[in-house]
């Protein structure tokens, strides 16, 4: 059986190590390092470490470059399998694997190389997107394809739900083409770097909503950014996250707060948003009915930077 090496660190890398773990021998899995979480800073192991542990694997936590590359270095395998690890490898430690490293990542590759792959195709209203597995070089994301599976973005999903979704596709597409990249006949094809498209890590600051924001944008914004960092606005000088929100047909004008039927709406340029579940600063998710109780639906303005 190929003896393989699985470096992953999210909830979303899980599907695919369970996936591996049936047709290949986990030597090892190795992760990032246990993270403070939260208002308590209380560190918590990453959701692979805790998987791994319970299907008692071997798990190893190196907390820099070079460990990591000592790590590698003593292991015996024959591929290495990357989900959502967080590092990038360095070539060194890709050149330790006989069959070199694949990594299963959740786009359309080329379009939207980097690490918000899923959160950035819905904020831009793509419609399709879909999981690829790649065999690693020293780029970001820049390796050559072995398979591809595209998919709907359907209109309800967030971050959060696509994700999960292309977790279970991407870990169903690295069983199917593991054994043929092994046995070579499946060949890794360079990606066509002139489509590419960059997908950086997510910032509080770009998921703010006011004002300006275009209406069908700031209702794309709410979906990519749940559940992380979470849309936000500051209303009358509260910071409000909007994890779902609605096209409504009560007109607003842009930055205004109204509440219909005790629904609250917001004005944003080209149109108005029901704000359905929100979080206010120091509080849990409610609906938007409930936060507007709370303010008695008084009226209000959402500010603008």
């Amino acid at each position: 059986m190929t003896k393989a090496l699985f470096l992953g660190t999210p909830a979303a890398a899980v599907p695919a190590l369970s996936a591996l773990s049936g047709v290949a021998d986990i030597v090892a899995v190795i992760t990032k390092p246990d993270a403070a979480k939260g208002r308590t800073k209380h560190k918590a192991a990453p959701p692979v470490k805790e998987a791994a542990g319970e299907w008692g694997m071997s798990v190893l936590q190196p907390e820099s470059a070079a460990e990591l590359s000592e790590v590698v270095a003593a292991a015996d395998f024959d591929i290495g399998v990357v989900v959502a690890y967080g590092r990038l490898l360095r070539g060194e430690v890709l050149a330790m694997s006989p069959f070199g490293f694949l990594n299963v990542h959740f786009s359309l590759l080329p379009r939207w190389r980097g690490a918000a792959p899923v959160e950035r195709s819905i904020i831009a209203g793509d419609e399709t997107t879909g999981a690829t597995v790649m065999h690693l070089d020293e780029g970001l994301d820049t390796g050559p394809l072995i398979a591809g599976r595209e998919v709907d973005i359907y209109p309800e999903d967030t971050g959060g739900s696509l994700t999960a979704r292309l977790a279970h596709i991407g870990a169903d597409l690295l069983i199917d083409s593991l054994e043929d990249y092994i046995s070579g006949r499946r060949v890794p094809a360079p990606q066509m770097s002139g489509l590419a498209t960059l997908a950086p890590r997510l910032t509080t600051a770009e998921a703010r909503l006011h004002a300006a924001t275009p209406s069908d944008e700031a209702a794309l914004m709410v979906r990519g950014f749940n559940p992380r960092p979470g849309a936000w606005m500051i209303v009358d000088g509260e910071r409000i996250k909007v994890f779902e929100a609605a096209e409504s047909s009560v007109l607003v004008g842009p930055g205004a707060l109204v509440f219909r039927d005790d629904r609250p709406v917001a004005g944003f340029q080209g149109g108005s948003l029901e704000l359905v579940t929100v979080q206010p600063a120091g509080h849990k998710l409610m609906s938007g009915i409930a936060w507007g109780n709370g303010r008695r639906q008084a009226p209000g303005s959402v500010e603008s930077p």
